[in-house]
């Protein structure tokens, strides 16, 4: 299939055949966003979707569209993660047998989820791409259909539904952001855009470490680039569609990328301020916004958080480094001579301080501690920057010499 196949009934159709079966995502306007990007700031909050993310629009799109013979084959794919689970779930209600390749490393919590749906996981290789060519190669033994997670007109049409309900709640939007990895939904969304209000901006967002169709659409050539390892992996791919770049470099208006540490922030600004979870790869349109990245300015924008299948362990990570980047924790170590009292002595001149202590570690035996003192690590909840020097400033007038150790 070429972009030629991709129309707005086939959009439209895809619609139809997901009314009851999808959720209808809100479009929520977002007063803290907008301040922050100088924009008005509307969040496609797909990270709310069943599965966790828009990838069962277009899995199940796909599904539906098989015939009664390749539906007795049963399907198979590769995916980071959220291809995988949408379409573990269509399968299911399709009652088809279905095989997922993922990368050793996807999160856990996808890896169960595609299994909890009853598909097959099958873990090989440290990126989407290497599982892709797995999959390949056991769609080739097992006859299976293969359904592409990206480059499949029926997959992108299937998420080219986004922007058909961005525009019914937002008629008049003026731009829409979408991350993107191989292209799948800002193909879809472009393409429904364009055809209904030509005059919307479209733009996409990478991660700046998986930057392959940045450069691509830079270039105007697809060109394969390596992934050098983000947290963002829903879109770590190192080569986009052939379809999908196709309507991506006539129909996207401008494409940008964020860091890994970008979109960490806006990770934790979504958690922190509107209580959304959102996974890297959700919150890459938003951190491109609000570390301004873009050239919008007071435009009506949605942003499409596209999923909230975010490891624990990663999130516990960001909010840790979050807290230590903002000045609200600190671990600080403190030298005192090992005698009975010395120690409450120290915890009551961090209490004037009016930080709060998380935990003591008090170690007499370390090496390079001299002998009859006593070293004590404290690890802090501060109120900001400003309060952390305070503290250094207020235990060092006390006669301590306080080390801040992060």
């Amino acid at each position: 299939m070429t972009a030629g196949c991709l129309t707005l009934e086939k959009i439209e159709e895809a619609g139809r055949r997901l009314a009851g079966v999808v959720h209808r995502t809100p479009l929520d306007y977002s007063k803290t966003f907008s301040e922050a990007a100088g924009n008005f700031v509307f969040l496609k909050l797909e990270n709310l979707q069943k599965t966790g993310s828009f990838k069962i629009r277009g899995a199940y799109n796909k599904v539906a569209t098989l015939s009664d013979e390749d539906r007795m084959r049963g399907v198979i794919t590769a995916s980071a993660g959220n291809h995988g689970q949408g379409l573990a779930y269509a399968a299911a209600r399709a009652g088809l047998p279905c095989t997922i390749v993922m990368p050793e490393g996807a999160p856990i919590s996808k890896i169960m989820a595609v299994r909890g749906y009853g598909a097959r996981a099958v873990l090989s290789g440290g990126g989407y791409d290497e599982a892709y060519r797995l999959a390949v190669e056991m769609q080739k033994e097992c006859g299976a259909v293969f359904i592409h997670g990206f480059d499949d007109v029926d997959v992108i049409a299937g998420q080219g539904t986004v922007a058909l309900e961005i525009l019914e709640e937002l008629p008049d939007v003026e731009a829409v952001l979408a991350p993107v990895g191989g292209g799948g939904l800002i193909a879809g969304v472009s393409f429904a855009l364009k055809k209904i209000k030509p005059d919307v901006r479209v733009i996409g967002v990478q991660a700046e470490r998986a930057p392959a169709m940045f450069f691509s659409f830079v270039e105007r050539r697809l060109i394969e680039r390596d992934c050098a390892g983000t947290f963002a992996d829903g879109i770590a791919v190192r080569r986009p569609g052939e379809i999908t770049f196709g309507i991506v470099k006539k129909l996207v208006d401008e494409m940008v990328t964020v860091d890994d540490e970008e979109i960490a922030g806006a990770v934790l600004l979504l958690l922190e301020r509107s209580k959304i979870v959102v996974e890297g790869a959700g919150a890459a349109g938003l951190a491109a916004l609000i570390y301004k990245k873009t050239s919008l300015k007071s435009a009506k924008t949605a942003v499409i958080l596209s999923g909230g299948n975010i490891d624990v362990n990663v999130l516990s990570i960001i909010i840790g480094r979050g807290l230590v980047k903002s000045g609200r924790y600190v671990r600080m170590r403190v030298t005192v001579a090992d005698r009975p009292g010395n120690l409450q002595k120290l915890l009551a001149a961090v209490a004037d301080t009016r930080a709060n202590v998380i935990s003591v570690s008090h170690d007499r035996i370390k090496p390079g501690i001299p002998l009859n003192q006593a070293e004590i690590e404290l690890a802090l909840e501060t109120v900001n920057k400003e309060h952390i020097g305070r503290i250094a400033e207020s235990l060092s007038a006390d006669g301590y010499r306080p080390e801040i150790i992060s």
